[in-house]
C-alpha cells in the first residue's frame, strides 16, 4: 500500500472545480506565466505571418494565428487560450490589413476575416480546454482506481484493527491530499484514533464524529448541527458492535464537489474489514491510537 499512496501523491493533484473553469493547470504555472506564454506564442505566430506575407502572398494567413490558441488551450487551460484567441485577432487586424499599423480596417473582407480568425479561436479554445480535460480526469480516475485496488488488498491481508484503520487513513490521504482522520467506536466510546497530516481533531470534531454516527449521516464542516468541526464526517456502520467514522477536512475554497462516492467506497471496504476482524476474534480495544 505504502508504494501506491506514494505514487498517487507524487502523479495526482487534486484541482477543483474553480480551478477547471478558470484554466488552471496542474503544473501549478503562475496566472501570470501562463499568459506571458500565451502572448509569446503569439507575437511568435505574427514575425512568422509577417516575413510569409513580406515574402509570398497567400490566403488565410490568419490561420497562423490559430497554432498558438491550440497550445495555449491544451498547455495553459481556458484563459491563456481565450487570450491568444483575442492578441491573434488583434494582430492580424494591426499587422497584415490595410491601413497597417493601426486597428482600423478599409476593407470589408478583412472586418469577416477578422471577425472569423476571432471565431474561430474561440471554437478552438473551447475544443482543446474541452480534450485537456477529459484528458486529466481520465487520469485522475484511472489513479483513483490504482490506489483503491491497492487498499482493497492491503486490507484483506491485515491482521490487525490498527492496521486496517492506518491504511484506510493512508488511501484516503492519497485520495483526496487533505488531512485524515479514522476513528474506531465501540458501544459509544472512541477506542482508535488514526490520523494523517497536521490537523489534530478537537473536542467539536469528537462531537461531529458521534453526530454523524448517531444519525448515519454525513456531517458536513460548518454546517448545522455541526458548526465548529473542521472535519466532513462519514459514518461507517457493521453487522456488530464496532463501528467507525472517517473524517476529511477539506479547504473551503477547494473542496471537491462530489467526494461521496470514493469515501463511501473505502467505507465499505472498512466496514467489511472490521466484521471480518469481530468474527476472527480480535478485540477491537486492540488498536493503538495514535
Amino acid at each position: 500500500m505504502a508504494g501506491v499512496v506514494e505514487k498517487l501523491r507524487r502523479d495526482v493533484i487534486p484541482m477543483s472545480d474553480t480551478d477547471l473553469l478558470s484554466g488552471s493547470v496542474p503544473s501549478g504555472a503562475s496566472t501570470v506565466v501562463r499568459y506571458l506564454a500565451s502572448f509569446a506564442m503569439t507575437a511568435v505566430a505574427t514575425v512568422v505571418a509577417v516575413g510569409i506575407d513580406r515574402s509570398v502572398s497567400i490566403p488565410n494567413l490568419s490561420l497562423i494565428f490559430v497554432v498558438p490558441v491550440i497550445i495555449a488551450g491544451l498547455a495553459f487551460g481556458l484563459g491563456a487560450s481565450l487570450c491568444s484567441a483575442v492578441l491573434g485577432a488583434l494582430a492580424y487586424n494591426f499587422f497584415l490589413t490595410e491601413p497597417r499599423y493601426t486597428l482600423d480596417v478599409n476593407d470589408p473582407a478583412d472586418i469577416w476575416a477578422i471577425g472569423l480568425l476571432f471565431l474561430v479561436g474561440l471554437i478552438v479554445s473551447g475544443v482543446a480546454y474541452t480534450s485537456r480535460r477529459r484528458a486529466t480526469d481520465a487520469a485522475l480516475l484511472r489513479r483513483q482506481a490504482t490506489v483503491l485496488q491497492g487498499y482493497s488488498r492491503d486490507v484483506v491481508a491485515a491482521d490487525k484493527a490498527s492496521a486496517i484503520v492506518s491504511t484506510t487513513s493512508q488511501a484516503l490521504a492519497a485520495l483526496f491530499q487533505v488531512p485524515v482522520v479514522v476513528m474506531l467506536v465501540t458501544e459509544g466510546d472512541v477506542v482508535s484514533v488514526n490520523k494523517v497530516g497536521d490537523m489534530e481533531p478537537q473536542e467539536a470534531d469528537y462531537d461531529a464524529a458521534r453526530t454523524s454516527l448517531a444519525t448515519r449521516a454525513v456531517a458536513r464542516a460548518g454546517i448545522y448541527p455541526t458548526l465548529a468541526s473542521r472535519f466532513d464526517f462519514w459514518p461507517v456502520t457493521t453487522a456488530v458492535g464496532q463501528r467507525a467514522v472517517i473524517g476529511l477536512a477539506f479547504d473551503p475554497d477547494r473542496r471537491p464537489s462530489a467526494p461521496d462516492a470514493l469515501v463511501d467506497i473505502v467505507a465499505s471496504v472498512l466496514a467489511l474489514a472490521l466484521e471480518r476482524q469481530y468474527f476472527t476474534g480480535t478485540s477491537p480495544r486492540s488498536a493503538n491510537a495514535v
